[in-house]
């Protein structure tokens, strides 16, 4: 009897109805990519660390100021030459050739660009460039997903979806949020609202995975600490509507701003190094005066987000930085983030892009708070919150990626509903713009199904 039940056990879960081998090979192969992913993103994290208490940007701002001014330059040239001599990667960007590299070669990525691009990213953030560490580790992840396809002998297709697997892992873990990380991969090989569906869930397994091993070693909690908004008053949406315009605008002017200056220093007739070294120089002058700028720029938004009362959020944010200051910074960011990346300086404008938009919100929030009346319940910290996704949303194409990442990465799901307002109007507003060239408008428009 026993022995006639396991046999029908699994002859069900191996047929057609139930779970087949093949898709026993997939979930094998996106939880094993899931756990190297997560290890390799631990080692970074470790790296980001250690660089992060050597260089001691923090220190040096307050004692020996006048470093800034070229310390974000010197990191920049080491990164740069660290990719020249130990690489000859054709696209070495971070985010945006992953994307390439899914849409154009198969998903193929060499797997130099795991210990290279994690080196030289960490060396040029960590001295002071403007710059996030979200780029390096989706081409860390989608070249560990592409490693393993290689070494399992898989065709094109396979390799596409653990490449984009890989990259969704990379993100799961370094940003504390696995759903998040998932449907991004899922977005982002497109401008347009559609997806690709075939990742989605090997980047489910992938992404529990990698987020698991990743905690495992470094914490459970999420990147920042944020009170339990909630949004109980439908008047609040109309002041969301202007915050979705402002995010819109400023996400055109980061876009364009970017892709100027890179076109700029495109077209310098010099050695790499030395547009690196311009650009770490321009971003060092403007960190001399504003430190905020420098790195990523986590320390504005937790700033925000830090004190466990509303109200005293609201006093605090104000105190700090006046509407304007708010306004001032999101200017220097983009200028500083462009001269960074788009002079070939190794790093991220994913992470930059969520500290603009947190930046825009906040300055809305502190305007509406000035001229409502107070039973609206206008908070900053919300706006910022919120102005982060939506400036994601329209300036990434990936809106479900922003809602979603916004939850996960504050612990705050109680404003779902204006973030999904934002992101839904902002969208929409900003189609036919995108931070990355290499996305393709939709699934008809990609090589790989042409």
């Amino acid at each position: 009897m026993f022995r006639r039940l396991s046999i029908n056990f699994w002859k069900f879960f191996l047929s057609g109805n139930g779970m087949t081998i093949r898709t026993g090979r997939y979930f094998g192969r996106a939880a094993a990519l899931g756990a190297m992913v997560g290890l390799v993103t631990v080692a970074f994290h470790r790296m980001i660390e250690f660089f992060h208490d050597f260089v001691g940007l923090e220190r040096i701002g307050q004692s020996n100021r006048w470093v800034l001014l070229f310390l974000p330059a010197i990191g920049a040239i080491g990164g740069s030459l660290i990719i020249k001599r130990f690489s000859s990667l054709r696209h070495a960007r971070g985010t945006d050739s992953a994307v390439y590299a899914y849409h154009h070669s198969d998903g193929v990525i060499p797997p130099a660009v795991v210990p290279v691009k994690s080196v030289a990213s960490v060396i040029t953030v960590e001295s002071g460039g403007s710059a996030g560490y979200e780029g390096p580790i989706t081409l860390i992840g989608a070249a560990c997903g592409s490693f393993l396809a290689s070494v399992l002998h898989l065709d094109g297709r396979a390799r596409r979806i653990l490449m984009a697997a890989g990259l969704a892992a990379g993100i799961s873990a370094l940003f504390r949020a696995p759903l998040a990380g998932a449907i991004f991969a899922a977005e982002i090989f497109y401008s347009s609202s559609d997806l690709e569906y075939d990742v989605i869930l090997p980047s489910f397994v992938a992404s529990a995975v990698s987020y698991t091993v990743f905690a495992c070693f470094v914490g459970w909690q999420p990147l920042f600490a944020m009170p339990d908004y909630s949004f109980e008053n439908g008047m609040r949406l109309f002041p969301y509507i202007a915050l979705a315009f402002a995010v819109t605008l400023g996400a055109r002017f980061y876009i364009t701003f970017f892709r100027t200056t890179e076109a700029f220093f495109t077209r310098m007739e010099m050695p790499a190094w030395g547009k690196v070294a311009i650009g770490g120089l321009v971003t060092g002058v403007i960190g001399f005066f504003l430190p905020d700028v420098m790195g990523p720029g986590y320390a504005v938004i937790q700033r925000t987000f830090s004190t466990p009362d509303a109200t005293a959020i609201s006093e605090t944010v104000t105190r700090h930085w006046p509407l304007h200051g708010f306004l001032l910074f999101f200017f220097l960011k983009t200028i500083a983030t462009a001269c960074t990346v788009g002079s070939g300086g190794s790093g991220g404008v994913f992470a930059p892009a969520l500290v603009c938009g947190g930046a825009l919100g906040a300055a809305v929030g502190i305007g509406f708070e000035a001229v409502l009346p107070s039973s609206v319940g206008i908070h900053p910290a919300s706006f910022a919150l919120v102005g982060m996704a939506g400036f994601v949303a329209a300036a990434v194409r990936c809106p479900l990626t922003a809602i979603v990442m916004v939850a996960e990465i504050s612990g705050n799901h109680a404003l779902l509903l204006p973030t999904m307002w934002v992101c839904g109007i902002a969208f929409w507003l900003n189609n036919g713009w995108s931070l990355y060239r290499s996305q393709v408008h939709d699934r008809d428009s990609s090589p790989i199904y042409s």
